[in-house]
């Protein structure tokens, strides 16, 4: 596979300022960086977006994700790897990515374990942190983004 293009992110002027400044508030709200690197790596395999994944692992690992979890992120739910609050926001994260068919997308029984489980500011970020790595996602099957050409 060949890449279409550059990442429209390096061609827009500022829209890598933007995605970057978004990603710094989301890791200054608290949460933990390994499981920020689960959930993009979950969106990015609900989405089959290869370069996300080659990237996300080595960073999910390099913050401390056991082999465990990262072999067995997509089976999350059948194996004992995971805390409560990777599995609340593992399972957020595939609500929020798989919307379609979903009209009520984030049950009020989720969203208030989310609630419960992570302060106003964590779960703000948690959701801005799936909306931006399904942007990722598209804009790498857009433009055809090859895995390996973007590494941590």
């Amino acid at each position: 596979m060949t890449a279409r293009m550059t990442n429209p992110a390096f061609v827009l002027p500022g829209a890598l300022d933007a995605l970057t400044k978004l990603g710094e508030a989301v890791a200054a709200s608290g949460l933990s960086p390994e499981l920020l690197e689960l959930v993009n790596m979950r969106a990015s395999q609900l989405n089959s977006c290869s370069t996300c994944l080659d990237g996300h692992w080595r960073m999910a690992r390099k913050h401390g994700a056991s082999d465990e979890k990262l072999f067995a992120v997509g089976a999350w739910r059948h194996t004992p790897y995971f805390s409560d609050a990777e599995r609340i926001a593992l399972e957020l994260t595939e609500e929020l990515t798989a919307l379609a068919g979903h009209p009520d997308a984030v049950p009020d029984e989720l969203w208030d374990a989310a609630a419960d489980e992570f302060d106003a500011s964590q779960l703000a970020a948690l959701v801005l942190a799936v909306g931006q790595i399904n942007l990722w996602n598209r804009v790498n099957h857009a433009t055809r983004q090859e895995a390996g050409s973007w590494r941590p």
